[in-house]
């Protein structure tokens, strides 16, 4: 288990980085919920060329060796969102990202293998990229974009590797 987001001092760290890095609008945040999860929420703008909100955990050793897959436990929306893993410190490094979309109004198990994520930088593919390493991870973030403009909510209860 990675993130177990029953206890509210699993959303300490995390921070938004939405558009507004490049003079968007959009805005989010994760927090913790009294029902014993988190929430990624907040609104996507597609004004001043934005378009995405993400949340980030702070630099950490996160790595597990020999992962083949990355669960999430979520009660989506129906919208699209991003799992992003960074397996360095820097703010602005390689991403690598796998898309899923859960059903709205119901808790579910998203499995998502190594095989799912490709690496990108800023939205853009990274095909010299090293693999995924699991070992080396050391940040998860959420994203939501590709024009989809508006409020959305994802809760989250865990994040973990199997």
């Amino acid at each position: 288990m990675l993130f177990n987001f029953a206890d509210d001092a699993a959303v300490a760290g995390w921070s938004a980085i939405d558009d507004r890095v490049m003079g968007g609008v959009s805005s989010s945040r994760l927090r913790h919920d009294v029902a014993g999860h988190a929430v990624f929420e907040g609104v996507v703008s597609l004004e001043r060329n934005g378009g995405f909100a993400s949340v980030r955990s702070r630099p950490q050793d996160l790595g597990v060796p020999g992962g083949e897959a990355f669960l999430l436990q979520v009660c989506g929306d129906d919208q699209r969102y991003k799992l992003n893993l960074r397996c360095d410190a820097a703010q602005d490094g390689v991403n690598y990202q796998a898309t899923f979309q859960p059903p709205a109004g119901v808790w579910t198990e998203v499995r998502l293998p190594l095989g799912a994520f490709s690496a990108t930088w800023r939205g853009r593919s990274v095909p010299d990229a090293a693999p995924l390493d699991p070992a080396r991870l050391s940040q998860l973030g959420l994203v939501i974009a590709d024009g989809q403009a508006g409020p959305f909510a994802l809760a989250l209860r865990s994040v973990g590797v199997e």
